[in-house]
């Protein structure tokens, strides 16, 4: 059985809805979702940039993200009937989230196996087929096939295959053909 990685933030979760809305209420921003990037932060608000990190940090950020696409629970469900599912996400950076983000895909996805939940640094660790990542860096160091999961941030590479939602990751791996 071939075997899919799925990353977490971005993917499946929304860290982005959730980390402009608390910035702006935690910093007094005004800031919108298309206009937040947290790789600018520390440029456009040198002095929130730490206070930032140290807020997603907190063991209950993450506990509470909407899904990023509503399709994410069945197609999964669906392709963990065809494929080993494992949920990989860079945990490393933020290591305030781990209990958080367990919980979150336990409430989210209660029929995949936690034994599959991997938090991670650098995801070339990650042994599968695919990995479907938004995160260019991490689909360069897997050695597997990489799925780029679309964002503004990465509109400019061209290196991966791209999908823009979930139902287009079930159009790529559904039906599963014999190989």
């Amino acid at each position: 059985m071939k075997s899919i990685a799925v990353d977490m933030d971005q993917v499946i979760a929304d860290f982005i809805g959730k980390a402009y809305k608390s910035a702006n209420e935690r910093f007094n921003l005004n800031m919108t979702r298309e206009k937040f990037e947290v790789t600018k932060l520390d440029v456009e608000y040198p002095h929130l940039a730490k206070d930032f990190f140290l807020m997603i940090n907190e063991p209950d950020f993450f506990r509470d993200f909407e899904l990023l696409d509503p399709d994410a629970v069945p197609v999964l469900k669906e392709l963990n009937e065809h494929y080993e599912i494992y949920i990989a996400t860079a945990a490393m950076d933020v290591p305030g989230c781990f209990n958080a983000k367990y919980e979150w895909l336990l409430e989210h996805f209660p029929f995949l196996d936690p034994n599959h939940f991997i938090f991670c640094g650098d995801k070339k660790v990650v042994k599968a087929d695919f990995l479907i990542d938004d995160n260019v860096r991490q689909l360069h160091s897997f050695t597997g096939e990489g799925i780029l999961y679309s964002q503004k941030y990465n509109e400019h590479c061209n290196d991966f295959k791209r999908v823009r939602n979930w139902k287009e990751i079930k159009e790529l791996f559904l039906p599963v053909q014999s190989k």
